[in-house]
């Protein structure tokens, strides 16, 4: 039967209303603890009311340390946990689903950067066991699931990247190796919440010579899966960077999340069908048009406004320029 991106869908520890998935987006509003505002509450409701079947937070940091930019939203400290419940709240009332991009963007040791090839084995349990205690957290705020962050160069995609990771011990040398922090980090997410769906965003590919190719994506997407991965979204190294094939779905037994480019509902129907692919991921279509999904669904021939001129990025909560 060919799928539509209208199809109910059925994954492990997630129910979904559509394919349609609203890949995690920077909003940069949270203050230095990670706490939220009613422009965040709003920008969720929109997203949930506007029928996108899943949403994905944006970047939300596991450490209290983690300066790597500004206006992250966190889940390092339990104190914080009822505001991520209210945004959940909000989210489920409007027949949603929410998942938290849990991320580190640098792991700090005394406010200084440390550098993957300096860590002790003691500095990278304590990475697994920051990533673990923010799900639990995130179980405690009502998410359905989380998303481990292992793209677009921060912490976790630089360790696995032999551009950054030069190690001769267990974490480093072969693309096995690389991965196995992140193996932890599932392993252990896993044994403390398991009704949690955990998801992963990987680099298709590095995009830089000497980084990791397609070939090591997929390995590592396999080595993910066997640990307990529930989802695979596949993006590259960088925000806009287009040729992600659907070679990893092939390769992989977990459903994998199609990212970047999408605009019309044929090309995406056919894209589900002829690739394998079971979830398609978009950011700056929503950014433009949060009720994207309720407009394809009345018309299924309207195409996406956003033209992907990447404004938003350059304003307050990265809000599409063309809006008023």
């Amino acid at each position: 039967m060919a799928k539509n991106v209208f199809d109910t869908v059925s994954l492990h520890n997630l129910q979904l209303r559509n394919r349609l998935v609203r890949s995690a987006t920077w909003e940069a509003l949270a203050t230095r603890d990670g706490s939220i505002d009613e422009q965040t509450y709003r920008i969720y409701r929109e997203l949930a009311d506007g029928g996108v079947g899943l949403i994905i937070t944006g970047f939300t940091s596991v450490d209290a340390n983690d300066v790597y930019f500004e206006g992250m939203m966190r889940l390092a400290d339990d104190a914080i946990v009822p505001q991520y419940r209210q945004l959940t709240d909000d989210v489920h009332a409007r027949g949603g689903k929410i998942i938290t991009q849990l991320a580190l963007g640098g792991y700090y040791c005394n406010q200084v950067e440390k550098q993957i090839d300096d860590m002790t084995a003691d500095d990278i349990q304590r990475v697994v066991q920051l990533f673990r205690q923010a799900a639990v957290r995130a179980a405690s705020a009502g998410f359905d699931g989380v998303q481990i962050h292992v793209a677009h160069f921060f912490f976790l995609s630089r360790f696995v990247s032999p551009l950054f990771n030069h190690r001769n011990d267990e974490y480093g040398g072969t693309t096995a190796r690389r991965a196995r922090i992140v193996i932890e980090i599932i392993h252990a997410v896993h044994e403390a919440v398991p009704s949690l769906h955990i998801s992963l965003k990987i680099n298709g590919s590095d995009y830089t010579s000497g980084g990791n190719t397609p070939q090591d994506a997929v390995v590592m997407s396999q080595l993910y899966a066997q640990a307990g991965a529930d989802s695979i979204e596949v993006s590259g190294n960088g925000t806009s960077v287009g040729g992600i094939k659907g070679m990893f779905q092939k390769a992989t037994n977990v459903p994998v999340i199609l990212v970047g480019g999408l605009r019309a509902v044929d090309t995406m129907n056919a894209s589900l069908n002829e690739t394998g692919i079971q979830l398609l991921s978009l950011s700056r279509p929503l950014v433009r048009e949060p009720d994207l999904p309720n407009l394809w669904r009345q018309d299924p021939t309207h195409i996406a406004h956003g033209v992907s001129c990447n404004a938003c990025y350059r304003t307050p909560a990265h809000r599409c320029v063309f809006l008023k």
